[in-house]
């Protein structure tokens, strides 16, 4: 003998179909980096919304606590190369990923 859940049969019009999702909280471990951006950048992305774009190449929209994250490696290789006093970035350590 089955039962309506063994079989379901064809979906009609009274039938509910229950579609479940569920929302990744983890962005995963290469997202888990603060990364170099231009300070004016960030205050700028904080009113407008626009996204920022990391030494790295990264580009997102900065919302979580740098200081909760280890610093990107590329970020800090190419920080590290530049120049003193660079074309106005001063590097700081802007956003995570």
């Amino acid at each position: 003998m089955t039962t309506p859940l063994d079989d379901p049969g064809p979906l009609t019009g009274g039938d509910t179909l229950l579609e479940e999702r569920t929302a990744s909280t983890d962005d995963g471990d290469h997202e888990r980096f603060a990364h170099y951006v231009e300070k004016d950048k960030i205050v700028q992305s904080a009113v407008t919304g626009t996204p920022v774009r990391a030494l790295c190449g990264k580009k997102w929209v900065p919302g979580r606590d740098p200081s909760k994250f280890p610093i990107c490696p590329d970020c800090q290789r190419i920080y590290e190369g530049l120049p003193p006093g660079g074309s106005g970035s001063d590097g700081d350590s802007g956003g995570d990923a």
